[in-house]
């Protein structure tokens, strides 16, 4: 299985960003609608978030593909935007004004039309809510950075109804990958009343650990959502999550299975995500905020260890799309270089020479985490620094960055669309995405600049910016993820793989399926 997996990320690694071309959704003409009662999905085990406005794990942006829509949706195969509520859209010559016309259709789930002003109140609650971690990129809108920090007022926002069906939005410059962000659930037309829905499917109820979604009739294309129901259970058990898979309990399992008991290896989807997993520091106002102090410690890190069995290593935070120039990052260790370094950073500031510094590394409690961190702690011990490891239960993570005393944490992140601004938007000075507490005025201006382009332009200075995040010594990159579904697709359809690891559950349907003779030894729960 390890080297199947291996073989199939190199050959895709290139190329994984635009699946489509090869491909065409289509629903088939023969459906079979007794087959579409329900779709059951297995995914993790933690505490979801399903307001569009605040929610921020890849999981949950999974899940809302089913219950909000906005103007625009993503594509199944490439994930490029298609229109949804916006029927169409022009832009102005100067491209900083969009003009959104709306589908007369278009309905909530509680049946009142979806109108221009929905659109713009949802919008404006969304750049409000200081618990949105999206909202930030909005700040492309006229007004809206000044709105978001409590500098400027909503009415001062460049976001207008100037009727039922028209969207109007003023940009401070133009944003190429405006409709990208607005495939995004944040974007989405949400009601204050959280149990109204926009999309294909509302959330009908919570039984058992799972959640129960029921086909949204008033959905403006609802005739061609297949499913009636989609039961989604939450479980992080490998076993009884292979074993529902083995027995058809489970049409899909996003997560959680021991690969060696599945019936139909067939079913074991894998694909290269358009993600990366890194460490970074978190800037306190302490000694390591000085930027030769991080030098020295990532000359130390043991690169080719920490990397070790990653399928695809990384050695930048921008996963490498086609026609981005990759700027120098981390290859090599330097163990002479890094006692260097941290000998002269300590005299800068004025620490002895002889004194050991102490760095604090919060990351989830995995076995895989605390792994890397010893791998750390045991190559920094050596110039001098002593890794303090602090362990967070995997379901409270990223809620307690903010919170915890420590210099070093973990992320994966999953970029929301198919530009380097979606990774490198995480360390613009200003984002709500910027847990990190870094920032650069030359790195801004660098991102700000990118958008005046669509050319190779844009991503030259975007390559530009990320060198400077990378010699700041900020962030430690370690691999690019790998997706992992289960899911017969000669029995589903309307499911294909993609690097956002994302499948907008309104295509889902079930095939008639083939006669199969089980082996009823592998049906067995295996602890």
């Amino acid at each position: 299985m390890q080297i199947l997996l291996r073989q199939i990320i190199l050959k895709s690694i290139a190329s994984v960003i635009f699946l489509a071309g090869s491909m065409v959704f289509s629903l088939e003409s023969a459906i079979n609608p007794e087959l579409q009662e329900n779709f059951t999905i297995i995914v993790s085990s933690h505490n979801y978030d399903l307001n569009p406005h605040t929610a921020s794990y890849s999981a949950e942006a999974q899940l809302l593909t089913g219950l909000y829509e906005g103007l625009f949706t993503y594509d199944p195969i490439s994930l490029e935007p298609v229109p949804a509520i916006a029927e169409s859209y022009r832009i102005s010559r100067d491209k900083k004004r969009w003009t959104f016309i709306l589908r007369e259709n278009a309905k909530f789930s509680d049946g009142t039309p979806i109108l221009a002003t929905d659109i713009v109140q949802s919008w404006l609650r969304l750049i409000a809510n200081p618990n949105a971690s999206y909202s930030s990129l909005f700040d492309i809108v006229q007004g809206a950075a000044a709105f978001r920090t409590g500098r400027g007022n909503s009415d001062k926002v460049g976001i207008f109804a100037p009727d039922d069906h028209t969207v109007s939005v003023h940009l401070t410059a133009p944003a190429s990958h405006l409709p990208k962000l607005l495939c995004m659930p944040a974007f989405s037309a949400v009601k204050e009343d959280l149990s109204i829905f926009s999309g294909p499917f509302v959330f009908s109820e919570i039984k058992d650990s799972s959640f129960i979604f029921k086909k949204n009739d008033q959905y403006y294309d609802s005739e061609k959502v297949p499913l009636k129901q989609i039961t989604i259970i939450l479980s992080s058990d490998e076993n009884e999550n292979t074993f529902a898979y083995n027995t058809g309990t489970a049409d899909w399992v996003s997560s959680g299975f021991k690969t060696d008991n599945l019936l139909s290896k067939d079913s074991v989807q894998l694909c290269a995500e358009f993600a990366t997993q890194y460490f970074f520091f978190r800037i306190r106002d302490n000694v390591w905020k000085n930027k030769e102090l991080r030098a020295a410690v990532l000359e130390a890190v043991p690169w080719d260890d920490l990397r070790a069995n990653s399928y695809v290593k990384a050695t930048t935070l921008v996963y490498p799309l086609a026609g981005y120039p990759i700027p120098q990052g981390y290859v090599y260790t330097d163990k002479n270089e890094a006692e260097l370094l941290m000998a002269e950073a300590k005299k800068s500031l004025g620490i002895d020479s002889n004194e050991r510094l102490c760095l604090k590394f919060a990351l989830p409690n995995s076995e895989y985490m605390i792994k890397k961190a010893e791998l750390l702690k045991s190559a920094w011990e050596e110039i001098g620094v002593d890794l303090e490891i602090i362990k967070i239960p995997d379901n409270e993570y990223l809620s307690k960055i903010t919170d915890t005393d420590a210099d070093i944490f973990s992320y994966t992140w999953i970029g929301d669309f198919a530009d380097p601004l979606a990774f490198l938007e995480l360390f613009r000075g200003n984002s709500t995405m910027n847990v990190s507490n870094w920032h650069d005025e030359e790195y801004d201006a660098l991102l700000d600049k990118s958008a005046l382009y669509t050319d190779q332009t844009h991503s030259e200075l975007l390559s530009k910016a990320e060198q400077i995040l990378l010699d700041e010594a900020v962030i430690l990159p370690v691999q690019h993820p790998v997706s992992v579904n289960v899911i017969n697709l000669t029995t589903v359809g309307g499911w294909a793989l993609n690097a956002f690891d994302i499948h907008p559950l309104k295509y889902l349907f079930k095939r008639e399926p083939k006669e199969q003779i089980p082996d009823i030894a592998m049906l067995t729960r295996t602890r």
